[in-house]
């Protein structure tokens, strides 16, 4: 009897652990810069990239939030990652892309469509799981909860996001009423 498929298992905080259970992991990740750093996602959470176009801003949301975009008749919030992670905004240059992302939603919610805004998308990489590190305590220049961990290929690091921490609604409905109480006082 073959053996049966290994159970995917969503990249993020629980890498570690489903390293250790010996569960299957993403291999294959798009990298992109933010900047000067280079960071990496699981390409089993993105579902297209496209080219940066207009985007209709929204009153009163988050820095993080740069507008919403028409994806063929849905409307996707596009969110700045140089602001997420609190930095300064990105500066719109010739290979800005809009990542798509689907990721889960919270609870009683079906997946959500978000768009991340990059600064330039290199390329798919295989990481093998044996070349992936844990996310380090300090001394990055993002929350460390934001990272999945740390993966090896030709000899240089990438940082590995954690999409859903990242892109969490939850977290950005929070920084929304936030940036709406600081508008209305």
């Amino acid at each position: 009897m073959p053996d049966p498929a290994p159970q995917a298992v969503t990249y993020g905080s629980s890498a570690i652990v489903a390293l250790q259970s010996g569960a299957a992991l993403p291999s294959q990740f798009l990298t992109f810069m933010l900047g000067d750093e280079q960071y990496a996602i699981g390409i089993l959470h993105i579902k297209e990239i496209i080219e940066y176009g207009s985007l209709a801003t929204v009153p009163m949301m988050p820095p993080c939030v740069r507008g919403v975009i028409n994806l063929r008749g849905a409307v996707v919030p596009v969110l700045d990652l140089s602001a997420r992670f609190g930095r300064a905004p990105s500066v719109i240059g010739k290979r800005s892309c809009i990542v798509i992302v689907e990721v889960a939603g919270g609870e009683d919610e079906d997946k959500q469509v978000l768009g991340m805004l990059v600064d330039a998308v290199n390329a798919v990489v295989e990481i093998a799981a044996g070349d992936i590190e844990a996310a380090p305590s300090f001394g990055t220049r993002i929350r460390p909860d934001f990272i999945a961990g740390i993966g090896k290929y030709n000899g240089r690091f990438v940082i590995l996001l954690d999409i859903p921490h990242v892109l969490s609604s939850e977290e950005i409905i929070e920084l929304t009423r936030g940036s709406v109480a600081t508008h209305l006082s």
